[in-house]
């Protein structure tokens, strides 16, 4: 994931050295990257001449080279054998009235009982609520965790957005300016010399250090700026279902719209603070002013006006320049993975179902990997199967654990008819971000994509019919890598071992997905480290020694290695030529591959080496 080829060769280096079993598969990477798209050619030239089919002049641009994948997609899937949802969950037909409306009426039972508001009025609002020891002192009105109702009065009454109606009920719609995506290169970390930050953080370009006085520019800034206002919101909530290792994240924003947004990714208490008392530590304080501007950016060394700054040590983060919701979440996360690895949990970048084995009655839990835009949320929302989360977990000792309380998925060319649980989680109390309203009545139109192509909607997570109650599970049977390809090579599916793993999860091709990060506007390949390198923290082999150590142990136990802890690769991307030239993968074509892997009757089918990469192709 770093740009400098020795760094890159020390890394896969150490990883060689701790588990000499995958050292044949990572030396090939050693050489370059540019072996990668060798082999990319390679492929493609090898099959173009099997097929008989035109080559192209050769091109210094490798991406022009046109592959041809078609047979493989037109493979005829195994049929599928019947999953049991998790007993918890509320399990809904899609096509039954019946149980939809019956879905609705949990949702309100459950709506409701989010009821743990607190208001703060007058001189000593600052000191009740908590924030005085920031030195937040002026506002005489504080909103503490506002119930979804007072949200969405506030909302209107503030007139910070407009009112979608969405097919499934009226939906709070909010435009987020020029930031419609995460904002990387405005991203910083507090290099505390000497601290265990210091000493342990991966520092670069991902983790761009700045110093302490910075910082204490930024935090007096910020302050400043909320003691002139007359209110504030603040959400006291939680990161990590897990209670041994999760976090009580409070954010202290200036409009109600991010309080509902926080409210619907982080984990609600159902007290005030979880065990009925006002004193309860926060382990981490995020102050949002994203109204206001770091003018002397420059003077700080920074990259623009726009600043999202992390002080571990000082247990604070502060947010300059940007609406964008997702640096909220994104910025709790990257902090996940430096705490849990610290701990010996794996932070993953992945979303989570859970199933039942009919034949066993055994819970049978599958991740996905993936970036942003490669189909995380949409094929984990699978209507035989509970969801645990969509974007962010932990695998400890006990199993697996959802970081989030919500969902954040992207709307571009959303429908009812292919993605019908994302669809109908858009109704009152989700939000949508970015989406174009038409009509008179404000009704969302999720193909009309002129604002960008990073449209997204926030849910909390009992939106979703079969989300897993729990929020937590047993340790997973299937580890899926979702890679979107945009060079058209890889196949739909392969089955990859435990030494292959640990080389795709180290490499994590894919391509970035347009809007998702600022100046993306096509899909543009990239190498991600462990499929979240934005949001690490910790070198790349502190979580893949993690996950090596777990796929073996889980391997182990099982005399059947079908029964342990199988992984694959399923290419979410291009398929018959690069991105221009061929077609996307359909989300048919991926469901299939995703329910064979399931269901387990991809191990009926017989396999093919691939020549290139190693891996079996059904």
């Amino acid at each position: 994931n770093n740009n400098n080829n020795n760094n890159n060769n020390i890394i896969i280096m150490m990883f060689c050295t701790i588990h000499t079993r995958t050292s044949t598969i990572l030396n090939q990477a050693i050489k370059n990257r540019s072996v990668f798209y060798r082999a990319v050619v390679s492929r493609n030239l090898h099959h173009a001449k099997k097929k008989n089919l035109v080559v192209p002049p050769k091109s210094n641009h490798y991406n022009s080279v046109i592959a041809t994948n078609r047979s493989i997609i037109k493979q005829n899937v195994p049929a599928t054998t019947t999953q049991v949802a998790w007993k918890s969950t509320l399990r809904v037909d899609p096509d039954d009235d019946n149980d939809y409306d019956h879905h609705h009426d949990n949702t309100e039972n459950i709506r409701g009982g989010y009821n743990v508001s607190k208001t703060f009025r007058g001189s000593t609002a600052c000191k009740d609520a908590g924030i005085d020891t920031l030195g937040i002192t002026g506002p005489t009105t504080i909103y503490r965790n506002l119930n979804y109702q007072e949200l969405y009065n506030h909302e209107v009454s503030n007139k910070e957005g407009k009112i979608a109606k969405a097919r499934h009920g009226d939906t709070f719609a909010v435009d987020t300016g020029a930031f419609t995506g995460r904002s990387p290169k405005d991203k910083w970390l507090v290099r505390n010399i000497g601290s265990e930050s210091d000493q342990n953080i991966d520092w670069g370009s991902v983790n761009q250090p700045t110093s302490p006085e910075v910082f204490d520019e930024l935090f007096n800034k910020a302050v400043d700026y909320l003691n002139t206002r007359d209110d504030v919101y603040i959400f006291d909530g939680y990161c990590g279902a897990s209670p041994v290792s999760r976090k009580k994240i409070r954010f202290v924003h200036e409009m109600a719209w991010q309080q509902h947004f926080v409210t619907n990714m982080f984990i609600r208490p159902d007290t005030i603070n979880d065990d009925g008392t006002d004193d309860e530590e926060v382990d981490f304080t995020v102050i949002n002013c994203c109204s206001q501007v770091n003018e002397d950016w420059k003077r700080h060394g920074l990259n623009s006006d726009t600043a999202i700054v992390f002080n571990i040590e000082k247990k604070c983060a502060v947010i300059f320049g940007t609406w964008y919701g997702g640096e909220n979440k994104k910025g709790i996360f990257s902090l996940m993975n430096y705490w849990l690895p610290m701990s010996n949990v794996l932070s993953m970048h992945c979303s989570a179902n859970v199933g039942v084995d009919e034949n066993t009655g055994e819970e049978d839990t599958a991740l996905f990997f993936g970036l942003s835009g490669t189909g995380k949320t949409t094929l984990s929302a699978h209507p035989n199967r509970a969801l645990i989360g969509d974007d962010e977990h932990g695998w400890d000792e006990h199993g697996v654990f959802n970081m989030e309380g919500g969902c954040y998925a992207k709307t571009i060319n959303l429908s009812e008819e292919t993605e019908p649980d994302i669809y109908r989680a858009i109704k009152t109390d989700a939000m949508l971000e970015n989406v174009a309203l038409h009509d008179d009545n404000n009704v969302p139109d999720y193909f009309d994509t002129s604002k960008t192509e990073n449209g997204r909607v926030s849910y909390p997570i009992f939106h979703i019919p079969n989300y897993h109650k729990p929020q937590m599970a047993s340790h997973p049977k299937n580890i899926i890598f979702l890679s979107c390809d945009a060079f058209g090579v890889l196949p739909p599916v392969a089955k990859l071992s435990t030494g292959q793993a640990m080389y795709h999860f180290l490499s994590g091709y894919t391509a970035k997905v347009a809007g998702t990060e600022r100046g993306i506007t096509e899909p543009t390949a990239t190498f991600s480290a462990c499929f979240g390198a934005a949001f690490l923290m910790l070198p790349p082999t502190r979580y893949a020694d993690l996950l090596f150590q777990k796929i073996l142990k889980q391997q182990q136990q099982h005399d059947n290695n079908d029964d342990g802890c199988n992984v694959f690769l399923v290419n979410t991307g291009w398929s018959g030529g690069p991105y221009g030239v061929g077609k996307r993968m359909s989300i048919d074509t991926s469901r299939a591959c995703i329910d064979a892997i399931l269901n387990k009757s991809i191990h009926e089918a017989s396999f093919r080496r691939d020549d290139v990469f190693g891996f079996e192709v059904p």
